[in-house]
């Protein structure tokens, strides 16, 4: 009989990739608004998908990298180049699909620029990053509502292949300005790596994410409302509130999200907690909603490894099964926003996953991706799969 989850192999974060994958597809193919203002589903996922996404990027970057234990210099070096690769082919693939109309700001681009700018963190362990993620969170979002005035304007699509053609336009909004500023982001690659560096086998390190995760996601949501109650700041923002007015009140407008950044016509922007807002309190809420959905899954996951492995089986192929997510949303195939087309999506995105699970194959980008990024570490030495011994995790 094939054997359903590989030795190593941590069904948990697949479940957890495979939640971000659905949350992501919500977002994408229901509907947004409703008479009651912003949908709940929008309110749940929206933000926290991606986040988790970006959180998923760190850990499986500290498994392929030792885990527990960071590898060795030679090593590692030889995974730092297998990542860049990886990295590269990825935003590739981005860039690819912002080509297609559909109406979906793609992640990708931005996604393998985040695994690039990881790369000279690997060498680092749990407290440290930990601490540098908290430093992150705090002093960026700062940084980036004093730069961002000085930059270009963002286009509000998704970097496409053309856009190579404009590097600076390019690198400013991957970096700063664009849906998923990468230098913002950051602070989840770390927070990723740091849970990554964690023996994940354990229901005790799932509890010591859990746990800190609800305390984190609360007093920022609610620190933030107090602030944001404040009739001043109040007035602040709505004085200076320079995006899209036609979707309700400033209020909806922040229940439903922004497109990446906060306005900067107010320091009083900072304490907002708007999805995609990229604010301090934003990075942390997200940050702790991760935290407890990877601690919830890890638990879970424990109790019928086997079936939640092919029932979550979308989450070991979530670089092909997101692609094929975004073509289906072009308008000769499945473009529309209700129940139904959304139900399309999870059944193929499920289906597909259980399949490949239950036959024991990878994902036709994930198998691209992995032998590129292996022959191109072996030509330093080192094979990219190696380990110290520690559990692994595949990229999406």
């Amino acid at each position: 009989m094939r054997e359903i989850v590989a030795p190593g192999r941590i069904v948990g974060l697949d479940m957890a990739r495979c939640l971000a994958l659905l949350g992501m597809v919500a977002t994408h193919a229901l509907v947004a608004f409703n008479a009651d203002g912003v949908a709940v589903v929008q309110q749940i996922a929206g933000g926290r998908a991606s986040a988790l996404f970006a959180v998923l990027a760190g850990v499986s970057l500290a498994l392929m990298s030792g885990g527990r234990e960071p590898l060795p210099d030679p090593a590692r070096r030889a995974v730092g180049v297998g990542l860049a690769v990886r990295a590269l082919i990825v935003a590739g693939i981005g860039l690819a699909l912002g080509l297609v109309e559909s109406g979906i700001a793609v992640i990708l681009t931005y996604y393998g620029l985040l695994f690039l700018l990881g790369i000279p963190f690997l060498r680092m362990r749990a407290r440290s990053l930990i601490l540098l993620a908290a430093g992150w969170l705090v002093v960026v979002p700062v940084l980036s509502h004093l730069l961002r005035p000085q930059l270009p304007a963002p286009s509000l699509s998704s970097p496409q292949v053309e856009s190579l053609a404009f590097p600076w336009q390019l690198v400013t909004e991957l970096t700063f300005t664009g849906f998923y500023p990468v230098v913002p982001w950051l602070a989840y690659l770390f927070v990723g790596m740091a849970v990554g560096r964690l023996d994940l086998t354990t229901p005790a390190t799932a509890l010591r994410l859990l746990v800190p995760g609800l305390l984190l996601a609360a007093a920022s949501w609610f620190l933030s409302s107090a602030l944001t109650g404040l009739d001043g700041v109040q007035r602040a923002l709505v004085t200076t509130y320079d995006g899209p007015r036609d979707i309700g009140s400033l209020s909806d407008n922040l229940t439903f999200g922004l497109a990446g950044t906060t306005p900067t016509g107010s320091w009083w922007w900072l304490v907002v907690r708007a999805p995609h807002s990229g604010t301090s309190f934003d990075l942390a809420h997200t940050i702790g909603c991760a935290m407890v959905v990877i601690a919830l899954c890890l638990l879970v996951s424990r109790v019928a490894p086997a079936v939640i492995a092919v029932v979550f089986g979308a989450g070991a192929m979530t670089l092909t099964l997101y692609t094929v997510h975004v073509i289906l949303r072009s308008p000769e195939l499945w473009p529309d926003d209700n129940t139904e087309t959304y139900l399309r999506h999870v059944l193929f995105v499920l289906g597909v996953g259980a399949l490949f699970r239950l036959r024991g194959l990878r994902g036709p980008l994930e198998w691209m991706v992995a032998r590129a990024s292996a022959a191109a570490a072996g030509s330093v030495g080192t094979p990219s799969g190696h380990t110290s011994g520690t559990t692994r995790s595949r990229t999406p």
